[in-house]
């Protein structure tokens, strides 16, 4: 009797042990995944060792130097100021990457909060998905610029703007995923047992919204980093002369004609890494796809 009990119970951490492995096979043999895996590797350890990569600092400025094009010791030419594109770009990611990185935690922290509770409370569900709707009647760039203009442009401004414009996206995907899980049979078993409703939201059906969270996570990193660069290019970013992907092709463009390294360079960045960022979502899309028999 024993041993069937212990087979019983070691029967789930098998069956997890081998959807794991499955997983991860599925992931390493999808091209897609992988080659956005390695862009976003790639750009991630640029951003790290960015102080050790770059000769120069970002704010170095060298007015004999000014607008030198690509050469031995400046790689990718200088801008109008003397300083080395390469370096600007470098720091230019890592500035990307962390405004990308918080503004996708957070806004995947509320937007799971307020799409769970309104999916399982229908009360709650009408007023929060009515001020979501609110919020994304407006153009994400439009709201963003707004919130920045109020707040004034800083970095911390601009990951509080962009958490506001993002989350009613993220809001709604859970709310979708969560609102077919709470009709399944054993949520209803769950309430009739007299389950806690913290219980049920947080261990039974925001498990089964995961796959739908990673995905639409990557799209909202990618689509961040395209905002946050707009809003620096305007100037309700990243405050100059701070480096930032949008704000070095914004000292770019009055130059562009004399001088295209400095507006191309920091482009193809912009360029890469949402590329990457969209393949490694498309890729995790049918890894995590449960229809998919591939």
């Amino acid at each position: 009797m024993e041993i069937q009990v212990r087979n019983m119970m070691a029967t789930p951490k098998i069956l997890k042990k081998k959807q794991r492995k499955l997983m991860i096979k599925r992931f390493l043999s999808n091209r897609l995944a992988m080659t956005g895996f390695i862009i976003i590797v790639i750009t991630t350890l640029i951003a790290i060792l960015a102080p050790v990569i770059s000769p120069y600092t970002p704010l170095k400025m060298s007015p004999t130097d000014r607008l030198m094009p690509p050469n031995s010791e400046h790689i990718m030419g200088t801008d109008h100021f003397g300083r080395d594109i390469y370096t600007r770009t470098v720091y230019g990611i890592r500035s990307s990457l962390i405004v990308g990185f918080m503004v996708a935690v957070l806004s995947n922290l509320f937007g799971t909060v307020i799409g769970l509770y309104a999916a399982y409370y229908r009360t709650l569900d009408h007023i929060l998905m009515r001020i979501c709707d609110g919020l994304m009647a407006f153009p994400a760039i439009m709201l963003a610029i707004a919130i920045v203009a109020s707040m004034g442009p800083k970095i911390s401004n601009v990951i509080i703007a962009l958490t506001i414009v993002f989350t009613p996206t993220i809001a709604r995907v859970i709310r979708s995923a969560a609102l077919v899980v709470r009709e399944q049979t054993y949520i209803e078993a769950m309430k009739a047992m007299g389950a806690k409703s913290w219980r049920i939201v947080w261990m039974h059906i925001f498990p089964n919204v995961l796959s739908p969270l990673i995905v639409q996570t990557t799209f909202v990193f990618a689509v961040t980093i395209i905002v946050e660069a707009a809003l620096s290019f305007l100037g309700a970013g990243v405050p100059a002369p701070s480096p930032s992907l949008g704000n070095i092709l914004y000292d770019g463009k009055s130059v562009i004609q004399l001088a295209w390294w400095v507006t191309v360079f920091p482009g193809l960045a912009v360029v890469v890494i949402v590329f990457g960022l969209n393949l490694f979502g498309d890729g995790l899309r049918d890894v995590l796809d449960p229809h998919d028999n591939k």
